[in-house]
């Protein structure tokens, strides 16, 4: 008799014995081979379906969270310390050098939009990130030359600084290489994270939540010592080691990140975003006096089970902005046979895809204040810091921009106890697989970010009754107050950001549509941008109001005659109203759902 021989049936799913003696057949069950590929659609670097036990997963991940913490560190150390730079070699006036340094900043927020574009669109992540930190070196080899090469670096006699034209043009150059380098990174390294854990599968699904909190871990990490060790080299050692230890990191960010190729799972690009969204919104206005039926599944969607839109799963429908549902009615004028015009006939996936852009946008909007509050620790913490005793030992100062590193420090400290403690424990109470829902989480974080503006005007009240106690309102020494009275408003902050920040990124991959995910994390990004904007808005109009009738005002030059305190309690009052709006987007919002029938992507 000969042996049997095992067969599997041609979808894979029951496994035979086909014995050769008489020809029966007995079927043994499940084969185990079914569950070989990812579930969501990702692919090997090569275009291939996923091997789950080879790819993606934490397996996958240091390689990303190294190129994170190596490119922060570069970024931070090379920005930290960039307008003193542009004062002390570009011989730039004070003025110039903060303009120069926030348009560059705000530039950096705004490339992403590009950057995400191009991901989602049509390169994917892996192959944007990829070009654009070839583009981010290049600009950091640059930047170090134009510190250390002479005819590149300004001539200097005595500290006295005259850089040439030509050399102010290839430092500004090398700038904005970085700033366009940073445009492919920011929003798609996260996302990019992410899809290495297949939301099909629960385990998988539960690190991938847990891969946001070390991501932003490991950003803090490349801060801390990019705040600390290379500022004191730039000021101490020189501008060239200055820049160019940055460099040496972010090479050592490129080759972790090419070194995990074999390992990653990739998403498909699934054409223009911008696009879809106006096909969506042209058709609904074109069908504006179509009547939407009552049974959604008359609206038009593909027979098919993948998607119209490459690498997306189909999207159940909602009933929320029944105005867009009018593109995916059919009318008497779409074709019954053969394709339809996307400008006139939509999907219900593709409306939905911008249902949840729309459902999106006033969480977006709440997280602008937040970013103010987030701000302050460069702008009126300083002010506020510049005043206090930084007297650390007999031989030691802290420069207030330096404790920022208890936020820092915070975050780091805080990330482990929530990823390790908080989520397990909460997740008994609550029963979510994440502990606290996403939401859940951004309003705690918006709760905190209150309390650190509550300490920050204790602080200034405390600060105040010192000044009139000792009569010091024209005195140009430091406040007899510790400065590291203002640790707790930073330690503060740095547990809101892990609540919101981290909250966020999470927040915009999960529920942004598949083909999106890109441009919802660069839209998020804005926010930092927005909030300091806003920031300057509010110091703009609240000196404007208060210096009516030759007032000092609240934020005046001399500092101990301010009443910076009312700035924070205005931020304060901002955050809680800020809060109550939250709370009610938060009860409307309809979280996303992926069609039952599409659990798989092929």
């Amino acid at each position: 008799m000969e042996k049997a021989e095992d067969k599997y049936t041609k979808d894979g799913t029951t496994e035979m014995a086909v014995n050769s003696a008489d020809g029966t057949t007995e079927i043994h069950g499940i084969n185990p081979a079914v569950d070989i590929y990812t579930k969501d659609g990702t692919t090997d670097i090569h275009g291939n379906p996923s091997v789950r036990k080879d790819t993606g997963n934490w397996r996958a991940c240091p390689y990303i969270l190294a190129n994170e913490c190596c490119e922060r560190l570069a970024y931070y150390g090379m920005s930290s310390n960039l307008e003193n730079y542009m004062k002390y070699r570009l011989h730039q006036g004070n003025a110039t050098a903060a303009k120069n340094n926030s348009d560059w900043s705000g530039t950096c927020y705004i490339t992403p939009l590009l950057g995400a574009f191009l991901a989602d669109a049509y390169l994917g992540r892996y192959w944007t990130i990829a070009g654009f930190m070839i583009i981010y070196i290049f600009g950091l080899t640059l930047l170090t030359m134009t510190a250390s090469i002479p005819g590149l670096r300004p001539a200097c006699d005595q500290g006295a600084c005259n850089p040439t034209n030509a050399q102010g043009a290839a430092f500004f150059v090398a700038l904005y290489l970085i700033a366009l380098g940073t445009g492919g990174i920011k929003p798609c390294v996260s996302s990019f994270g992410a899809d290495q854990f297949d939301e099909s599968d629960e385990s998988e699904k539960k690190r991938k939540s847990s891969f946001f909190n070390w991501f932003y871990f490991s950003i803090n990490i490349g801060a801390l010592v990019a705040s600390s060790v290379l500022v004191w080299i730039q000021d101490n050692v020189g501008w060239g080691w200055g820049f160019g230890i940055p460099a040496v990191a972010m090479a050592i960010a490129v080759g972790s990140f090419f070194w995990g190729t074999p390992l990653y799972r990739h998403q498909k690009p699934g054409g223009s975003p911008l696009t879809r969204i106006a096909q969506v919104v042209v058709a609904s206005f074109r069908k504006s006096g179509v009547k939407v039926p009552a049974d959604d599944s008359l609206l038009y969607e593909i027979s098919e089970k993948e998607s119209a839109i490459r690498g997306s799963r189909k999207l159940e429908h909602t009933d929320q902005f029944k105005f867009l549902d009018k593109a995916a009615v059919r009318s008497q004028d779409d074709k019954i046979d053969g394709p339809a015009d996307p400008w006139m006939l939509c999907t219900v996936t593709q409306v939905e895809e911008v249902k949840s852009v729309v459902r999106i946008l006033p969480i977006w909007a709440t997280g602008i204040i937040f970013s103010a509050v987030y701000s302050q620790m460069n702008s009126i913490f300083l002010i506020q810091g510049d005043t206090l005793d930084p007297q650390m030992g007999p031989h030691f100062k802290i420069p207030p921009a330096s404790l920022s590193m208890v936020d820092t420090i915070s975050v780091i400290l805080c990330v482990p106890i929530y990823d390790r403690i908080v989520v397990p424990v909460a997740r008994r109470f609550t029963g979510n697989e994440r502990g606290l829902t996403q939401l859940t989480r951004m309003g705690i974080g918006l709760v905190i970010s209150i309390f650190s503006m509550l300490a920050a005007g204790i602080v200034e009240v405390v600060r105040l009754r010192i000044i009139a106690r000792d009569n010091l309102y024209d005195s140009d020494g430091y406040v007899p107050l510790s400065i590291f009275w203002q640790a707790p408003q930073y330690f503060i902050v740095g547990v809101a950001e892990v609540f919101t920040f981290i909250g966020q990124l999470e927040f915009y991959y999960d529920q942004a549509p598949d083909a999106m995910r890109s441009m919802l994390s660069a839209l998020s990004l804005t926010t930092v941008a927005l909030g300091n904007y806003l920031s300057s808005l509010l110091v703009t109009i609240v000196t404007a109001i208060t210096t009516r009738n030759g007032k000092l005002g609240w934020i005046p030059d001399s500092t101990n005659r301010a009443h910076i305190d009312y700035f924070f309690w205005l931020l304060a009052i901002l955050s809680l109203l800020n809060f109550g709006a939250y709370l009610f987007i938060a009860k409307w919002y309809a979280y996303k759902r992926a069609a039952a029938d599409d659990i798989e992507l092929r």
